[in-house]
């Protein structure tokens, strides 16, 4: 099933644009950036770099709280927008446990989790691949989704898309967490 306004409930599992959402209680599996708060505005120096005053720069990530039997992570940020329809933004599978953290800029340098594979955004490259919405096109909401896998590494090529990690991740999900960003111009 997939919807267009991902909510679910606790313990329930919701296909959200071809992604997998696990969510879980307020106090468990949380997902948090320094650079912006749930539901607020992803500083322009994040954006993609058509946008002015953009340098492209991954925002900090951290986590807390994953499932005991945790073997990795994998991370996607999506445009939930429908003119966007689903844009990737970021997809980086094989983040080891028990790293609980992606630093600011680490996109496609080596301050990436060791063992981490950033594979291909919709705009063609590797990596992070910031907000770059159609001028006028109102507030964009791009959704960071980390899900906390059973399998230590999942076998994907960097021109992996989302369907194919959506099958890839399929029954390995132990939970999932979700941040929300937002973006205009």
């Amino acid at each position: 099933m997939i919807l267009d306004n991902c909510l679910a409930s606790t313990l329930l599992t919701v296909t959200c644009g071809g992604f997998f959402l696990l969510s879980t209680a307020v106090d468990k599996f949380q997902l948090t950036s320094t650079n912006f708060g749930e539901g607020k505005t992803i500083p322009t120096f994040h954006a993609y770099t058509g946008v002015p005053g953009a340098r492209n720069i991954s925002p900090a990530l951290k986590w807390a709280n994953p499932p005991a039997e945790t073997k990795s992570f994998a991370l996607v940020c999506i445009d939930r927008h429908p003119i966007a329809a689903n844009w990737l933004h970021w997809l980086v599978v094989n983040i080891p446990y028990p790293v609980n953290s992606i630093s600011e800029g680490a996109s496609r340098t080596n301050k990436m989790p060791a063992g981490s594979i950033e594979l291909r955004n919709s705009f063609g490259s590797l990596g992070w691949g910031g907000p770059q919405p159609p001028k006028g096109s109102g507030v964009h909401q791009y959704e960071f989704l980390l899900y906390c896998l059973n399998v230590e590494k999942l076998d994907l090529s960097s021109d992996a898309g989302s369907a194919a990690f959506s099958k890839a991740i399929e029954g390995k999900v132990l939970a999932s967490a979700r941040l929300e960003g937002m973006y205009e111009r």
